[in-house]
């Protein structure tokens, strides 16, 4: 039986060669004017060398000044930096792999002293990984970050790249309005799980009436903030649903705040995954310290998820792929 990692897979109009995927990791490599740089060109053409990964989706990159998280991280706020994206989509591309960036708005996650200004979230609270509390959005602003964000994943159509992935995990902007750690609200943007998530709602209507109903719109979700107070997956599940009907084509499932279970598994998001997949008729990545291939196809074979993303050993290793590929055919 043919290995279930190597299958094609569709994402709307995108077309995988099999479902591993190099998901997005920071790398610090972006040129210090916030450009593509020489140094991150070499850096994706070695790791996508061959075409192994059916999918790789490039580190976060910030959608306006207001929403950068550290130096020397990746724009796309603004037309300048399109054809060095465009350069980077092709290099991928020419070693036969598809290509969606990550987008995002740091939010509280943001520090003063890069920002030069107080950092803004959905409530003037503590950020639980940062301890200082931001400036609260007010609804015009939400409004803005809208369209930064449409803006954004037109900048990423332009440049040719497959698809756009929202980042709404790891305690970024859109993790903290859906998590009850960091939101307060008391307007329309707060209180239950759908209106924690409306803000997430608006940015996919609006990257959809910008660039049409054939770009792949991906989801990475903070699944769990595993501490008490924050969301669950129970939670998760109901906005994997609301993302689903609002035309979000794939749900890349990964922690919310506090980091990830210490289980010493390898897939250690697969309770998420599992649970959302079951939500949902959409694709699911699964996620978390995988670092084998033939646990990554038992992953997939178990049900729980669609296809694999394998981050840190493809990190330290980029030939981690080709092995992987080439265990499997031999099976």
């Amino acid at each position: 039986m043919a290995a279930r990692l190597l299958e094609p897979i569709a994402v709307r109009n995108m077309r995988l060669s099999n479902r591993l995927v190099m998901p997005p990791m920071a790398t610090g490599r972006a040129h210090p004017d916030r450009g593509v740089s020489p140094e991150m060109l070499a850096y994706y053409k070695e790791k996508s060398s061959g075409g192994y990964i059916g999918l790789v989706i490039i580190e976060h990159s910030y959608i306006s000044a207001d929403g950068r998280a550290h130096d020397r991280q990746l724009s796309v706020a603004d037309d300048s930096v399109i054809p060095g994206l465009k350069e980077l989509a092709e290099v991928i591309h020419g070693q036969g792999s598809k290509t969606v960036m990550q987008i995002n708005h740091a939010g509280s996650s943001a520090t003063e002293k890069i920002l030069g200004a107080k950092p803004v979230a959905p409530s003037a609270v503590d950020n639980p990984l940062r301890g200082s509390p931001p400036r609260e959005l007010g609804r015009d602003e939400i409004a803005g970050i809208v369209c930064d964000f449409a803006a954004a994943a037109g900048r990423a159509w332009e440049a040719g790249f497959d698809g756009v992935e929202l980042h709404a995990a790891h305690g970024f902007l859109l993790n903290q309005f859906f998590s009850p750690l960091t939101n307060r609200r008391q307007d329309e943007y707060g209180g239950d799980v759908l209106n924690r998530i409306r803000i997430h709602l608006e940015i996919v209507k609006a990257i959809r009436e910008t660039v049409g109903q054939e770009f792949p719109i991906l989801v990475r979700l903070g699944a769990a903030d595993y501490r008490e107070g924050g969301t669950t997956i129970d939670d998760s599940m109901v906005a994997a649903r609301a993302l689903e009907a609002a035309g979000v084509d794939l749900l890349d499932v990964s922690a919310g705040f506090c980091g990830f279970p210490e289980t010493g598994e390898q897939g250690f998001f697969a309770p998420l995954s599992e649970a959302i997949k079951r939500a949902v008729n959409i694709p699911v990545i699964l996620t978390g310290g995988i670092r084998e291939a033939g646990i990554a196809e038992q992953l997939l074979q178990d049900g729980k998820a669609d296809l694999i993303g394998v981050g840190r050993a493809i990190m330290s290793d980029s030939l981690w792929a080709k092995k992987a590929v080439e265990s499997l055919q031999g099976r």
